[in-house]
């Protein structure tokens, strides 16, 4: 019999496992960052899970551009239509369900916690669903004046939000300050979980598919004290989010903001996994009220009149 040469027969060596490049989502398209810098982001082991885009301030110019055009487009639809398409990115969550899951097990999130995690977006993206063409009946008014005019209080959305998502989660942090942006026909730049951004990108995915026009959402990866002063100081935004609770970060974004006096929300103490994680006044957050008035016509003159 002849010898086996193991070198050609033998087990084979340990093969280089191919890691997964995670882009960035702007304008509806899936670009890497225009600087080409990237990293991994680690497991508990100190494993490597991806390549992930380390995100620059010209990907940020470029998501504001985006979501300034989209937002007018997306401001002018039927409150009914903005719902429809919100029920179905949580239509699209449910049927990838599997794929969050396992990618927050990567991230050392535990089955259970996973599996709650993202029924529970699901869930909050059909809170908002509802939510569409209802927070303006709640929040709008017709107030009472002492000259025969009507006096109507309106909401409308202030325009760009940038949003610096909450670092503790991969998923549901996310879904949860985007979704009251949008359902209130603003656009947004949001800035992912920089220690945990597996889920975002692969929401954007969701987005994608969801019939969500170009441009309404931006997701950019990359390092909360690079891109911070970024979202807080650009001047075609017209109101920043920060989901932290980093005391540096927060004056930074605060001060920053005063340059063209956009609003700053800052949700530093919410518990995304509770009831509070969820509400109608976070959907006026990112509300202008305006006020219109309308004169009465005189019936009573002759031939009446306005």
């Amino acid at each position: 019999m002849a010898k086996t040469n193991s070198s050609k027969t033998g087990t084979p060596a340990a093969r280089l496992e191919v890691l997964k490049t995670y882009k960035i989502y702007i304008g509806g398209q899936f670009p890497r960052t225009e600087s080409g810098r990237f990293y991994s982001p680690l497991d508990r082991s100190g494993k490597k899970l991806a390549n992930v885009c380390l995100s620059s301030r010209k990907d940020f110019r470029d998501a504001v551009i985006a979501a300034r055009g989209a937002v007018g487009g997306w401001a002018g639809r039927a409150a009914f239509n903005r719902s429809q398409i919100l029920y179905r990115m949580a239509e699209m969550l449910e049927g990838r369900k599997a794929q969050f899951i396992d990618e927050l097990l990567l991230q050392d999130t535990s089955p259970e916690a996973a599996t709650r995690e993202v029924g529970l977006a699901i869930d909050r993206l059909i809170y908002y669903a509802g939510w569409c063409d209802k927070y303006q009946q709640v929040f709008s008014a017709v107030n009472p004046v002492a000259s025969s005019h009507f006096n109507f209080s309106v909401t409308e959305p202030v325009g760009v939000v940038a949003v610096i998502a909450p670092q503790g989660d991969s998923l549901l942090g996310l879904v949860s300050v985007i979704a009251p942006v949008i359902a209130g026909g603003n656009s947004c730049v949001v800035l992912a979980s920089e220690n945990k951004p597996l889920c975002a990108v692969t929401f954007a995915e969701v987005l994608h598919s969801s019939d969500l026009p170009a441009g309404v959402v931006n997701i950019l990866t990359g390092r909360v004290t690079e891109l911070a002063p970024f979202f807080a100081d650009h001047m075609d935004v017209n109101a920043t989010i920060y989901a932290g609770n980093d005391t540096s970060t927060r004056q930074l974004v605060e001060t920053k903001a005063t340059g063209n006096l956009k609003r700053v929300f800052v949700y530093d103490t919410v518990n995304w996994y509770a009831d509070e994680g969820q509400s109608p006044y976070y959907i006026l957050d990112t509300q202008e009220i305006k006020t219109t008035w309308h004169p009465i016509e005189n019936i009573a003159g002759a031939g009446g009149g306005y």
